[in-house]
């Protein structure tokens, strides 16, 4: 097949996905890949496996200060239409290309991409999490309260309802001319729009075992690890409230890996540590490396995002021998098996703190959960399982355009 792989992902696990497909997809096909210079190409980089790699230029607008932050919306605003100029550009030169599908990825500043709205090339665009009305997920902070006449304010503010509006358009029209939408998750896939369940398959990730894998001679610490940007939504509050249940003397240490990290919000989960009694040490711009030794010398990988959409950190801290904590929602709860690879709890912070003290206490509970979870990870959750799946999906797109 001729494929084209549209992206325009930062740093994470989406990136991490689409190299791992890309490595894979590349040695049987011609893959031709598609992006914009806002995404990040350095992380996981696909550069070297594509075929041909076009990297088209975009600057976002600069943002104000205030007094003058509320035309920040307005900048946002005239970043969509330059985006949908560019995404018209590009679904040309995809359709001068001859291919006989698009692998579509996340996109920074629309989340669908735009340049799905005007290819005819069969489009296939992945959920790495859901898209429309409820998708999204707010999480309160005492540094984004504002006051009621603020609010008000916001309400009438025409440069806030217009983004809005044409964020949610051109999403809207997105997702109405993607032919099929692949999800991490079954959460994922019950997430999205009623319009678009019936275009919605189950396409899982997998985990590169020869990369996340347990490491001898390494010194195993009293701490405890946990994985992802450093934003509201991926619940490390939660995390530390549950350690300051545990009693002190046998509390672990909270280590978290970021691949992004919001100011205000890392002042604010340093404050709660501090105010709880937790240790904690935030590391930033980890390799696979350094993130496979850090989940081998953790006692546990704990995992509490509110109502992540899948979660490859669980899947990852298994492969290498290491038991989880987590809340029962979102997607996570279909990577973890309950009491085989890990230990799944409601969001209560007491019971997440005795869960953790339980395998604290019970190191050979510990061991059996890592082990089996290796196990569990190398026969089901592979990449090389993953791409057989997805090419499956992939080559029914081709042969439809084929023979309509």
């Amino acid at each position: 097949m001729r494929i084209a792989l549209y992206h325009n992902a930062p740093s994470g696990g989406a990136k991490r996905a689409i190299y791992e497909w890309a490595a894979r997809l590349a040695g049987k096909h011609t893959l031709d890949v598609y992006t914009l210079s806002t995404a990040n190409q350095d992380y996981c980089d696909i550069r070297p496996l594509a075929h041909a790699h076009h990297v088209y230029p975009f600057t976002p607008r600069r943002l104000f200060h205030r007094p003058w932050g509320r035309l920040n919306q307005l900048q946002h605003w005239r970043d969509l239409a330059d985006l949908d100029r560019l995404s018209r550009s590009i679904a040309a030169d995809l359709d001068t290309g001859h291919y006989d599908v698009l692998f579509a990825h996340t996109c920074l500043l629309a989340v669908i991409p735009g340049v799905l709205q005007y290819t005819q090339v069969p489009s296939v665009y992945y959920l790495h999490e859901p898209i429309g009305v409820g998708a999204a997920r707010y999480i309160p902070r005492p540094y984004t309260q504002t006051s009621a006449w603020r609010n008000a304010l916001d309400r009438m503010d025409p440069f806030i309802s217009g983004y809005r509006r044409r964020l949610a358009t051109d999403q809207e029209r997105s997702l109405r001319a993607t032919r099929l939408f692949l999800a991490n998750s079954r959460f994922t896939c019950e997430s999205m729009p009623e319009a678009t369940q019936h275009r919605t398959e189950f396409c899982r990730l997998g985990v590169n075992l020869s990369q996340f894998q347990p490491m001898s001679g390494v010194q195993q610490e009293h701490c405890v690890v946990s994985v992802g940007e450093l934003s509201p939504r991926k619940g490390f509050d939660f995390i530390i409230e549950s350690l300051g249940r545990i009693p002190a003397e046998v509390r672990p240490t909270l280590k978290l890996a970021c691949n992004r990290v919001e100011p205000q919000e890392r002042a604010f989960i340093e404050s709660l540590a501090q105010r709880h009694g937790v240790r904690l040490q935030v590391f930033t711009e980890q390799s696979a490396e350094a993130l496979r030794r850090l989940y081998n010398t953790a006692r546990m990988c704990v995992y509490a995002p509110y109502q992540e959409p899948f979660g490859l950190v669980p899947l990852e801290a298994m492969a290498c021998g290491r038991p989880i904590v987590g809340v029962r929602e979102g997607g996570v709860a279909e990577s973890v098996v309950p009491d085989v690879t890990g230990l799944l709890v409601d969001r209560d912070a007491a019971q997440f703190g005795q869960a953790v003290g339980r395998l604290l206490c019970d190191e050979g509970l510990a061991a059996r959960l890592g082990q089996n979870g290796r196990e569990h990870v190398a026969q089901h959750w592979t990449w090389e399982q993953s791409t057989q799946t997805l090419e499956g999906f992939l080559q029914r797109l081709a042969q439809a355009k084929r023979h309509p």
